[in-house]
């Protein structure tokens, strides 16, 4: 399979402070890539040097062959759609103008939307469900309707490759699973590649074609669920106890926490 990002020797920093090191690793065309990681490992961060709002300070990120050093903020738009945890629009825009901030990659100088930018707005309201709240304010929707309004949008870039940082994060489960489901389908129907960042190892576990576990600003392990999720691995990275099933009707793995207070591990006490 052709890869679609390839990320070499990647290393960054934050005031001096080495966050970020030595990271590399490829997601093909068409995949479904998912990092997991505790607080702090590096997860949004890597995000944000593959979307350029950050630079490497070593390293390089290839996009379709092309290093994104040397692309341009609307070339990469017309590449790269990003799908962020929380989106604050200080302006009263209906949700239609919101979607069609999507097109303005393609919208040179003064260049009104044409009906082409309208058919391509309305087309991901549609598949978004977002339709019927075309006219309403954006500020009026609840979170889960404001998070298909912003994935609207980013399908309205029409890109090849979309970034997802935790978008399902404050949202309830059933919102969860229907903003999943809607990627999923486009990247099994469409060959949308995908790279999400996920808190929910079973969310993880349930939709990603494979993930990158980072630590410490590191890549701690790749590969498919099975081989990323076990025990050991999330009580090293996490610190802390699971329990790991298969799920009887998706064949998937299912990560539960464990807790000592509760199962009752901790109940010899303080030492006398």
């Amino acid at each position: 399979m052709d890869a679609m990002i390839e990320v070499q020797d990647l290393a960054f920093s934050y005031d001096g402070a080495p966050f970020i090191e030595g990271i590399s690793f490829r997601v093909g065309a068409g995949e479904f890539c998912g990092i997991v990681g505790p607080n702090g490992s590096g997860k949004t961060t890597l995000l944000k040097l593959f979307s350029k709002l950050l630079k490497p300070e070593e390293g390089s990120i290839r996009l379709g062959g092309k290093e994104i050093a040397s692309m341009s903020v609307r070339d990469m738009a017309k590449e790269v759609a990003v799908v962020p945890q929380e989106t604050s629009i200080a302006f009263p825009f209906r949700v239609a103008e919101v979607v069609l901030m999507g097109r303005s990659p393609y919208l040179g100088g003064f260049r009104f939307e044409g009906a082409e930018d309208l058919e391509v707005a309305q087309r991901a309201m549609e598949l978004t469900g977002t339709a019927d709240l075309a006219e309403r304010y954006f500020f009026e929707l609840s979170g889960g309707e404001k998070q298909m309004v912003i994935i609207a949008r980013a399908l309205a870039q029409q890109a090849g490759v979309m970034l997802l940082d935790e978008p399902t994060a404050f949202l309830d489960i059933r919102h969860q699973v229907e903003i999943y489901d809607l990627i999923k389908g486009l990247n099994l129907e469409k060959g949308l590649t995908v790279v999400s960042v996920l808190h929910d190892l079973n969310l993880a576990s349930l939709y990603c074609d494979w993930l990158i576990m980072l630590d410490r600003g590191r890549v701690y392990r790749m590969g498919k669920a099975e081989e990323v999720l076990t025990y050991a691995n999330i009580r090293e990275v996490y610190g802390t106890e699971v329990y790991i099933t298969r799920n009887d009707l998706t064949g998937r793995l299912n990560i539960l926490p464990m807790s000592p207070l509760l199962m009752g591990l901790d109940q010899a006490g303080p030492e006398s």
